[in-house]
């Protein structure tokens, strides 16, 4: 194999032409022909044992050649990509120019990472939010310490919703009970539409000890055919009345739920949680606008192979984790109200913007000369593990180690990208702003 030529073409393609030699490609059409030749006739030999050379004097000396080219064209084009380093990021088109005894000349189209230049990449200005932990959001945050310390107490009152309620039943149909239709001390909260309708609601004001007979239909459509449309009747025995019981929020319920001594340091401890919470949310969203600030700025020349094969990497991302849902990728579009294409459409944009985002740092990366030390590439394993659920060991068996020192280069760029930035006013403040400056004018 031979690179001829290397072609520089528009939006970051590449021709490469390829010639590959007479005993290489001779080579090639062996091989087919040894794979094909039990299935060919030729009079007077048994299947498979006709000479390669009769065979090709009967039915053309090309008859191997298209599956020939098939076989050795992909391996020249990968031999190449690694000859004349190339950083390939789509699918390589194949054209055959020539195909003959003399050998075989293909050229190949092949999308490359384009070449990028960030400028003015530092003092960013983008839209921060400021953080504000307020009571409510404390009384949130302590909503799952109430619902640990609630308790269920009996009541000496009519039963109503949420109540739940001890009860005894038996079901009839035409006078006999039904199966599946009788209990004891069967404990029903009142609201959760856990039996057929107008039962529950029928036991709202009742009380311990009351008896109540319920006239019923089961639904048309209830899986037990011989109930489904029935009139029944069921006799209910109300033997308790149960209600949740909210717990006293004092120092006592701080030592219960947690390591606080008092309610004031466990809500304390909860607004620090809130801001931590909060000051987190900020700065992604303030770096979601720094990089999207920066994407905008920037000119680009991507191929369109390159975005296909980002789209479809994604769309496999997709399939995989659908997968494991027990859901299908084409349920998931059904229940978004969109067509395929549209989505697959959609899926093309998002495919855009992340090739556009790793090119800026990226570019980033080799303009600030960053090395990633092994200590930064097991750091970048780690967080990349967590999102997976996987082990440091775990990912850096299942993920190639260039790949994770990449990924280690541009989490160092985008830092450096992002600590450069500056804090704007909020998305809020600057419709505030807008609409004053317009006020003003009209005035």
């Amino acid at each position: 194999m031979n690179v001829k030529n290397v072609e520089k073409l528009e939006h970051s393609m590449v021709r490469v032409t390829i010639e590959i030699e007479a005993d290489e490609f001779d080579a090639a059409v062996e091989s087919v022909y040894r794979k094909m030749k039990n299935q060919l006739n030729v009079p007077g030999f048994r299947k498979g044992k006709a000479p390669r050379k009769l065979v090709e004097k009967m039915y053309g000396a090309n008859l191997f050649y298209e599956d020939a080219v098939n076989e050795i064209c992909p391996k020249a084009v990968e031999d190449a990509v690694d000859q004349e380093d190339l950083e390939i990021v789509g699918y390589p088109e194949m054209h055959v120019e020539s195909v003959g005894p003399e050998g075989v000349i293909v050229n190949a189209d092949i999308a490359v990472k384009p070449e990028v230049t960030v400028e003015n990449y530092k003092g960013i200005v983008a839209p921060y939010k400021d953080v504000e932990v307020t009571d409510h959001d404390v009384d949130v945050a302590m909503t799952p310490y109430i619902n640990r310390a609630k308790t269920t107490v009996e009541v000496d009152r009519e039963a109503a919703k949420d109540d739940t309620v001890v009860i005894d039943f038996v079901g009839y149909k035409n006078g006999k009970e039904f199966k599946g239709g009788k209990a004891e001390d069967y404990e029903l909260k009142l609201g959760s539409n856990s039996f057929i309708p107008g039962f529950e609601d029928g036991l709202i004001g009742t009380k311990a000890g009351d008896e109540k007979e319920l006239d019923l239909t089961f639904p048309t459509n209830y899986s037990q055919k011989e109930l489904a449309g029935a009139p029944v009747v069921f006799k209910v025995k109300v033997k308790a009345v149960k209600a949740v019981q909210e717990p006293v929020l004092d120092d006592e319920f701080a030592k219960d739920v947690s390591e606080f001594d008092t309610l004031e340091a466990l809500r304390d401890h909860l607004r620090e949680e809130c801001k931590k919470d909060q000051e987190e949310r900020a700065q992604k969203e303030f770096e979601y606008h720094v990089l999207e600030k920066l994407v905008e700025q920037t000119e680009f020349d991507i191929p369109d192979a390159m975005v296909t094969y980002e789209r479809d990497r994604m769309l496999q991302e997709y399939n995989s984790n659908f997968a494991g849902s027990g859901m299908s990728l084409e349920q998931y579009i059904s229940m978004t109200g969109a067509t395929v294409q549209q989505f697959l459409d959609s899926l093309r944009e998002d495919a855009l913007l992340n090739i556009k985002k790793g090119l800026v740092l990226d570019a980033i990366a080799k303009q600030e000369n960053i090395e990633v030390t092994s200590e930064d590439v097991d750091a970048y394993a780690t967080k990349l593990g967590e999102g997976y659920g996987m082990s440091l060991t775990e990912i850096k068996s299942a993920v190639p180690t260039d790949s994770l020192e990449n990924g280690a280069r541009v989490d160092k760029a985008a830092k450096i990208l992002y600590a450069a930035a500056v804090h704007g006013p909020a998305e809020e403040e600057k419709k505030e702003e807008a609409a004053e400056k317009t006020e003003d004018a009209a005035e």
